[in-house]
């Protein structure tokens, strides 16, 4: 089976076993599973609830008024003693983590999601399993993702994921709430996510945590929009993300509405152009038929002042374009550095955002 990136969102109902505190011996099996896809070849994110659970935890459940201050009090407490646990954990199997604290902010600005997608993709290069988690502790609800279920979508469009997995106290969608009505039944496949299946989610169970099923469809938009396929299951059941990564039918499957390529290309041929890089014969060559990507070595000349970021053209000296992507480099960088082997990056502007321009996976030729 090919190597895919997986992000697995854990929601609090999950971590505790449906208790007032984490549930180490369900955390250490979950952990053990993301260890045999680690050996399988695949690449593992964990989007971690549980912060505040943790919290209360920790200060022996105190009473406190239900204020955003002593939400991300309690977050601010707990935060540490999760990721302390992640890592005492992932450990066992020789496995390293990386925290990522994230707001809505992190993500709306370009830059920023550039910047966070690098260390994402660093990070999984070097076997290294990312813990995210909304940075409750110094969130406002104006930039506050919401819920783990968007953040874990968001997190799944920043890596670029084949599958995101909503692990939940539900076995997956049911046709009513099998809460109240014993005939309802499992639905297996949602190739469309209409106003039907909208009215039918329900809320969570537990109470611990904030998102039910209405924020799970709303992930699973999110997601689709992006060719993610996703999947809400029972974090309870036997080797769940074992057998979803390999594709055995477990909980809900929701299909995602295009293919990522298919995603791609309408986000980069439906943003104008910010600019021209334009390279040289041989540089058009290793991109159009070695399938390289933009080095600065091949640069010749750069047109419009543009961020990093960017959507560009790569065009060929004559004019036309080859290609559309996204450029690592601002336009005064790229004058900078153009013509110039990719090790003299660091020395000719004093940092780097890797050795290419424009990566092949950001780029669609025309």
């Amino acid at each position: 089976m090919k190597p895919q990136i997986i992000v697995i969102k854990l929601g609090t109902s999950v971590l505790t076993g449906g208790s007032k505190k984490l549930d180490g011996a369900r955390i250490v099996e979950l952990v053990r599973q993301c260890h045999q896809l680690h050996q399988q070849g695949h690449k593992v994110i964990i989007v971690t609830s549980g912060a505040i659970a943790a919290g209360r935890e920790a200060l022996n459940y105190p009473k406190l008024p239900e204020t955003i201050a002593t939400k991300q009090l309690l977050a601010s407490v707990g935060q540490g003693k999760l990721i302390q646990l992640w890592e005492q954990l992932f450990s066992i199997y020789n496995i390293s983590i990386g925290q990522m604290l994230l707001t809505r902010a992190d993500l709306e600005d370009r830059e920023r999601f550039l910047n966070a997608q690098d260390v994402l993709k660093a990070m999984l290069d070097y076997q290294i399993v990312p813990v995210i988690n909304e940075n409750d502790a110094v969130a406002t609800a104006e930039i506050k993702v919401g819920d783990n279920d968007n953040l874990s979508a968001l997190a799944a469009i920043l890596a670029q994921a084949d599958k995101l997995i909503l692990l939940t106290d539900q076995e997956g969608l049911f046709t009513s709430d099998p809460r109240k009505d014993p005939t309802a039944k499992l639905i297996s496949e949602i190739k469309t996510i209409d106003s039907e299946v909208k009215a039918i989610a329900g809320g969570s169970i537990s109470g611990l945590g904030t998102g039910g099923m209405t924020t799970k469809l709303q992930a699973a938009e999110i997601a689709g929009k992006a060719g993610i396929e996703v999947i809400i299951a029972a974090g309870s059941r036997v080797n769940v993300i074992i057998d979803i990564a390999n594709n055995i039918n477990v909980g809900t499957l929701i299909k995602p509405k295009e293919s990522r390529l298919e995603h791609r290309k309408y986000w980069l041929f439906g943003a104008p152009p910010a600019g021209q890089i334009i390279l040289d014969k041989g540089a058009i060559d290793a991109i159009l038929l070695k399938g390289g990507s933009v080095l600065p070595k091949g640069i010749i000349k750069i047109n419009n002042n543009f961020s990093r970021g960017a959507v560009v053209d790569i065009c060929h000296q004559d004019g036309y374009s080859i290609a559309r992507g996204v450029t690592r480099y601002n336009s005064d960088a790229l004058k900078r550095i153009a013509g110039h082997h990719s090790q003299e990056i660091i020395k000719l502007i004093g940092y780097e955002y890797g050795a290419v321009a424009v990566h092949r996976d950001d780029m669609i030729t025309i």
